[in-house]
């Protein structure tokens, strides 16, 4: 015989009524009260059913997920940011009950179509952007159809009326190219992907404002864009060719930072003997990558925790106050960067 409410209610001694809104995650109900109920329901053996429940509250309890667009389909997928951010909304989504819902366009245009569909066809109770990027579609499309959503990322428009997670990308930038600058490095390049991404833009904008701090001249030369993975040995062949190469690189992906490593290697290269390296985000292939790289701990996972929690927040209750997180960053030292003896280091390719 299936197990009812009114059975785990009895167990735990207390009403049908909380029961449901212990279902519901109401905040009517204290996080005691909660976990007791829920600690009842797992030892009877008590699943909700969905399904009736989404009919009768027309809520589905899942959350859309809108990808991040790449030139490179399967760039996108083996991301270890989007694992990453992923296993964050996973973690706060399994808490409270909520299934995720991921979009699968390849393209702009598809993956706008993917979120319009979640949304008018009732799919998802509110959205994640996993994004934020000039002239997109999907955010203001979400404002008008009045959705509950965050953005992980700081949005381009409209921004008071957005709820987001980010990091201080520019500071974060900034913070590692002084640190480079303290390890007596001049020359100092960067790498990022699709500048049209806000995330891109401010870290550039971190990256210039400590050079001209020390009253190193702005020069767009030593910045370059990765669109494709096989771009990665044209990059830095481009920088190899300069009339005084950089020393150290800051690189805004650990899968970039991987191909760079790659590359110096075919160049009979090393790091950082010949080339020091830093990238953003620290994750799995950071710490496996030989050299370990140094790396710009963005947090990833609770990137997508607190996204996740802004949503289901504003999905319970609409009037919620659309704030923004900011999650701090911190440099992890691996061993890919090295500090010059010489103030004016000389580049020499062997």
């Amino acid at each position: 015989m299936a197990i009812t409410i009114k059975d785990v209610a009895k167990a735990a001694k207390v009403s049908p009524s909380t029961v449901s809104r212990v279902i519901s995650d109401s905040n009517h109900i204290s996080e005691k009260t909660k976990k007791k109920v829920r600690e009842v329901m797992e030892e009877l053996g008590y699943h909700i059913n969905l399904n009736a429940r989404g009919l009768v509250q027309q809520s589905t309890k899942t959350l859309g997920i809108v990808l991040k667009y790449s030139e490179n389909v399967a760039w996108k997928w083996v991301n270890p940011f989007v694992s990453e951010v992923l296993q964050g909304i996973g973690s706060h989504c399994h808490e409270h009950g909520y299934s995720i819902m991921i979009t699968t366009g390849n393209t702009e245009e598809e993956i706008y179509a993917d979120t319009v569909k979640m949304v008018q066809g009732k799919q998802v109770d509110g959205i994640i952007v996993l994004y934020a990027k000039e002239g997109d579609r999907v955010v203001p499309f979400l404002l008008e159809a009045e959705i509950p959503f965050a953005v992980i990322g700081k949005p381009v428009d409209r921004i008071n009326e957005v709820m987001y997670v980010d990091n201080d990308n520019v500071q974060a930038a900034k913070d590692a190219t002084e640190f480079l600058l303290s390890k007596h490095h001049q020359k100092i390049g960067f790498i990022g992907d699709n500048p049209t991404f806000q995330v891109i833009q401010d870290r550039v904008d971190g990256y210039f404002k400590a050079l001209e701090w020390k009253g190193f001249p702005r020069d767009e030369g030593y910045v370059k864009f990765i669109r494709d993975p096989e771009d990665e040995g044209a990059v830095l062949d481009e920088f190899l060719k300069m009339k005084n190469p950089p020393t150290a690189l800051i690189i805004s992906s650990p899968l970039q930072g991987v191909g760079i490593l790659k590359s110096m290697q075919e160049n009979h290269l090393h790091v950082p003997e010949d080339m020091s390296l830093i990238v953003f985000n620290k994750t799995l292939i950071t710490d496996l990558s030989i050299p370990k790289l140094t790396a710009v701990d963005t947090q990833t996972y609770q990137l997508g925790y607190e996204a996740s929690r802004g949503v289901v927040e504003l999905i319970n209750n609409p009037d919620t106050f659309k704030r923004s997180v900011i999650i701090p960053t911190k440099i992890e030292l691996g061993e890919s960067h090295r500090s010059l003896k010489s103030a004016k280091p000389e580049f020499v390719k062997k």
